[in-house]
């Protein structure tokens, strides 16, 4: 699958915060439909719907075990969205590294007019 389409799945499926929370219960191990179903007012086949928009995005596989499907976190799809997030992250960081540049620039020129002002 395209990454870029990878990419705009899991940060639309990220918009949902119900997603969001079951990502976060997810964090701390796998889960069943029911046990994600728990602190949400929702219905089973609601989860359920969440929980396909979340494997759709690659954010989230499932393992039979018999009768159950528990769900997990997707090490590729969570790595694919931190790896983007990386980019940007080290963009911003190299931007804020020229604006320092820009502004130590213009702070020794006003440094050196000091120094030789005479009182």
């Amino acid at each position: 699958m395209n990454s870029s389409l990878n990419l705009d799945a899991a940060f639309s499926a990220l918009a949902d915060s119900t997603r969001r929370g079951i990502l976060a219960r997810l964090a701390k191990g796998e889960a069943t439909v029911m046990e994600l179903a728990e602190p949400f007012e929702m219905t089973q086949p609601a989860i359920s719907q969440h929980l396909k928009v979340l494997e759709d995005a690659g954010l989230i596989v499932s393992r039979i075990d018999g009768a159950r499907r528990p769900r997990r976190l997707s090490a590729s799809g969570i790595e694919a969205m931190d790896q983007w997030l990386a980019m940007l992250k080290k963009a911003l960081e190299k931007n804020y590294n020229r604006l320092d540049e820009v502004l130590a620039a213009m702070e020794m020129p006003k440094q050196k007019s000091k120094k030789g002002e005479r009182r």
